[in-house]
């Protein structure tokens, strides 16, 4: 048997992306697994209690990411479908080099948790299978023949500052309109059913848009 090393993060809600600022550094802690195959796999806590962030160390999505709210809407995911069969898991997020399980409630302990995501994650990319089958949706962060000068801005500083940062945490933040003023945003991943989703929005998104951004009176979640 290969021994595979399971590293834990511990990042505290003041580090969080909810200040748009980089995180303090760490020390993790490293815990010795026996595994049939060897995997590296990392997790990190995020804003959400609920929520944790499994870092595979191998790409999940190329450049998008995907949310799947219910065992029905993974219908086009082998991979979350197999997550979903775990029980206590809520939703399943994908990012770029991640994955967000949020689990059904606080009573659950992550310990007897992580041991079924870590096995059902490391089982599903030896067998070679693709995370998604089908086509890749459209981004909606993708310039339209009808967005004006200030839409473009909104997509772009989404893209290039606020979506990254985000990420970092297990989420991800996705263009819904602009109108009146009010960008229409909504939250995703580890983001969704955080306590701390209102100062994302305020104190980090939306100080950054008005910044940069003149024509950005408000944030708003739809």
């Amino acid at each position: 048997l290969c021994q595979t090393i399971l590293k834990d993060r511990n990042l505290t809600t003041q580090q969080s992306l909810h200040q748009l600022a980089p995180k303090k550094p760490f020390l993790p802690s490293a815990i010795w697994h026996n595994a049939v195959r060897s995997m590296f796999i990392q997790t990190q806590d995020t804003p959400n209690p609920n929520s944790l962030k499994f870092i595979p160390g191998k790409q999940v999505l190329e450049s998008r990411t995907m949310e799947f709210s219910t065992p029905a809407a993974a219908f086009c995911s082998p991979l979350a479908r197999q997550l979903f069969r775990i029980e206590g898991v809520k939703s399943v997020f994908f990012g770029p080099d991640f994955i967000t399980i949020t689990k059904e409630s606080e009573d659950l302990d992550w310990n007897l948790l992580k041991p079924d995501i870590y096995a059902t994650i490391m089982d599903f990319f030896a067998s070679g299978l693709p995370v998604v089958t089908d086509e890749a949706p459209r981004t909606d962060t993708a310039a339209s023949e009808d967005d004006d000068e200030v839409v473009l801005m909104i997509k772009e500083l989404l893209d290039t500052r606020i979506r990254p940062t985000v990420q970092e945490d297990g989420g991800d933040v996705i263009y819904k309109g602009f109108e009146d003023g009010i960008v229409q945003l909504k939250l995703q991943g580890s983001c969704t059913s955080c306590p701390s989703s209102i100062i994302t929005l305020k104190n980090g998104i939306q100080n950054m848009l008005q910044f940069y951004i003149p024509e950005v009176e408000g944030v708003e979640q739809v």
